[in-house]
């Protein structure tokens, strides 16, 4: 089974393909010329997610999964929310936006926060929503190299190292795009069968 996965994100194809079982075969917008950016204009995850999928079903006729990722911190009323990936700007800079949410955490006691992600799947002519979250609190600085996006300032509940520090497998296991993810793998498993 061919899946569009409507991303150009390197590092969230590199993630997915390590939770996709053998029969799956994960395609990127790249990987069906599709270059177009397209417009995440939602005021919700889903609504995001929903219009990425969309965009690739009506433009290419391909059964399709989108996703959209917030980091939601308590001290901030639920900022950065939607708009983490541009947190600091439209230029999606990961770096840059750690280091505003570092500044205006600074001296917070506070530090509670959770990821949540959601996921929309076009196939076979329906729509069908799927959600993750993780609960955490963020870091006073970056730790870590691997991951990307929010990583480096983000602690898992119950681990005492952030999401750029814990290996790749294990952070599959706990996060909410893996939560996420596998709610997508379970349901395409019964309607496949």
């Amino acid at each position: 089974m061919e899946l569009v996965f409507a991303t150009r994100n390197k590092n969230k194809i590199f993630e997915i393909q390590q939770l996709l079982p053998q029969h799956m075969t994960l395609l990127s917008l790249d990987d069906i010329g599709c270059f177009t950016d397209i417009s995440e204009t939602a005021q919700t995850l889903q609504g995001n997610a929903r219009l990425k999928a969309d965009h690739v079903t009506q433009n290419y006729g391909l059964a399709c999964f989108a996703d959209d990722t917030g980091l939601m911190v308590d001290f901030l009323n639920g900022a950065p929310g939607v708009h983490s990936a541009r947190y600091a700007g439209e230029h999606h800079n990961a770096e840059a936006n750690m280091d505003k949410l570092l500044r205006e955490m600074k001296g917070a006691k506070d530090r509670s926060a959770h990821f949540a992600t959601a996921i929309a799947l076009n196939h076979k002519g329906e729509t069908t929503f799927f959600e993750g979250t993780v609960h955490g609190s963020i870091t006073h600085q970056k730790k870590g190299e691997m991951g990307f996006g929010y990583d480096p300032v983000f602690l898992p509940s119950g681990y005492d190292k952030t999401f750029a520090q814990l290996p790749l497998a294990i952070k599959n296991n706990i996060s909410h795009r893996g939560k996420a993810f596998l709610k997508l793998i379970t349901h395409l498993s019964h309607v496949e069968n």
